[in-house]
């Protein structure tokens, strides 16, 4: 089995738990979560296709009175 989560390039990424028989398949998602926000990679293991994905943070919001410690 896949590992859950795998650091790539100093960050972490999840894996989407979708098994692709071929690279285009992969890069297909890849498109889809990237066009929702996410960042995404391909890793191939064991002849097959994984894509790992990270929420990208462009903005932060604070409820009235919140703070960044």
């Amino acid at each position: 089995m896949p590992d859950i989560a795998k650091k790539i390039d100093g960050k972490k990424f999840m894996w989407d738990k979708g098994h692709y028989s071929t690279e285009d398949e992969a890069r297909q998602k890849m498109t889809r979560y990237e066009n929702e926000g996410f960042e995404a990679t391909c890793v191939e293991e064991n002849g097959e296709y994984l894509v790992y994905t990270r929420r990208l943070v462009t903005e932060i919001v604070l409820e009235e009175g919140g703070q960044i410690s």
